[in-house]
């Protein structure tokens, strides 16, 4: 087997040592755009799209010569260079990068990157978006066609206004490099509400600063108190229910949460704050919780929730399906949101179901064993007792667990 040789190109051109490493090869890949700046080579030149009809063309011809491949910036960074390595053996892959699109784009804005949370939206359809960029001080985002710049900052300007925090959208700034080292190289710099009335090319690397980000008294951590956390009268899952409620969900890293009867959103917010890639959806009918969910999330900065106003399960169908249900009241409607997540909980989905009441705690088990759950119920006694050393007894709570 020959050699595959990956070299990464900037601003359109080629060193003296990448054209001499070219000169070793009988066949080159790379898009059409890079295929012009090596027209004048003697080397037989194909597209590198579709991929994986690209990996079986290569794997035919290092039979019989070595082939090199060209790709944009650093061919490591978010790049094809990632796939060739789990294609080829490492010995016969050599790297060459280029300066990486990131990189010349914060030199381009004159500001370090060293500190910021670079993240890759191909692909990421279906997530909560702002969710994942307004946490951080500093994103850098490579976006794609469905995850543009425009539409990644309505989306952020629309979930505000949702959560009722447009007051913080001011303090937001957003750059964009498009075309970077093309002849019409563009730069744009200005607020969110600019960015989601402009157009950009394709081609582009999207930075969002947002001053506020980690300006908190409640640094990530699990465990908030019930004064800490803004609920009414009193209307909270007392701490220790909640540490075994979030443990029985045993949530993933990232995927959906449907937090159902979500009231002042406690459940939500810690699970928001241990998981900030999973994207939860508190679901809540009464308008006074539902102003509570918001406040919570404006006070902790847990922007991967969603606070959704209605009454499960008539509201449920547009959400994307979950990977975990929590269900901490149903208003009569557990025999429906059982069906529900019998249907949609995936293999390895777990629902946990809190009761306090008679007909909820010997409800739950038998219809979640009616839909091939396997079925665990936990009754939780909780007594505090102070400092003067009075005792302060709860009502029990009862958690019962469907899992597959």
């Amino acid at each position: 087997m020959f050699d595959l040789f990956v070299i990464g190109v900037a601003d359109n051109m080629l060193s003296k040592a990448n054209k001499a490493t070219l000169a070793l090869c009988s066949h080159v890949f790379a898009t059409q755009r890079l295929q012009n700046i090596i027209s004048d080579l003697p080397i037989e030149m194909h597209n590198i799209s579709p991929v994986t009809e690209t990996v079986a063309t290569i794997k035919d011809l290092l039979n019989s010569g070595n082939v090199a491949v060209l790709a944009s910036g650093d061919p490591l960074f978010y790049g094809i260079g990632k796939k060739f390595l789990l294609e080829f053996p490492a010995k016969n892959i050599h790297f060459y990068p280029g300066l990486s699109s990131v990189q010349r784009a914060c030199a381009l804005f004159k500001t370090n990157w060293d500190d910021a949370t670079i993240l890759s939206l191909h692909g990421r359809n279906n997530q909560h978006i702002p969710g994942l960029i307004l946490p951080h001080a500093k994103c850098i985002l490579l976006t794609d066609a469905t995850n543009n710049p425009t539409e990644i900052c309505k989306n952020i300007l629309d979930y505000l206004l949702l959560i009722k925090a447009t007051n913080r959208a001011s303090d937001i700034t957003v750059m964009v490099a498009e075309n970077i080292g093309l002849t019409d190289q563009r730069l744009f710099s200005g607020s969110l509400t600019d960015a989601s009335r402009e157009t950009f090319s394709p081609l582009n690397i999207l930075l969002i600063q947002t001053p506020y980000a980690d300006q908190t008294n409640y640094p990530a951590s699990f465990g908030l108190t019930e004064e800490e956390v803004v609920h009414s009268r009193g209307l909270i899952t007392k701490s220790e229910v909640r540490a075994a409620t979030i443990h029985q969900l045993r949530l993933p890293q990232t995927g959906v949460l449907w937090d159902v009867g979500a009231g002042s959103g406690s459940i939500s917010i810690e699970a928001a704050r241990s998981h900030p890639e999973l994207t939860i959806f508190a679901i809540e009918h009464k308008q006074e919780e539902l102003a509570n969910i918001k406040a919570n999330i404006r006070k902790f900065g847990c922007y991967n929730i969603i606070p959704v106003f209605g009454k499960a399960p008539d509201c449920l169908a547009p959400l994307p399906a979950p990977d975990r249900i929590f269900i901490g009241g149903s208003s009569g409607t557990l025999p429906a949101l059982t069906e529900i997540a019998s249907r949609l909980l995936p293999v390895n989905g777990r629902i946990v179901i809190n009761g306090v009441i008679e007909k909820t705690i010997t409800e739950a088990p038998k219809l979640l064993a009616g839909f091939n759950f396997i079925t665990t119920s936990t009754t939780i006694h909780v007594t505090r007792t102070d400092s003067s050393m009075q005792t302060v007894p709860f009502n029990p709570i009862t958690i019962t667990t469907g899992s597959r």
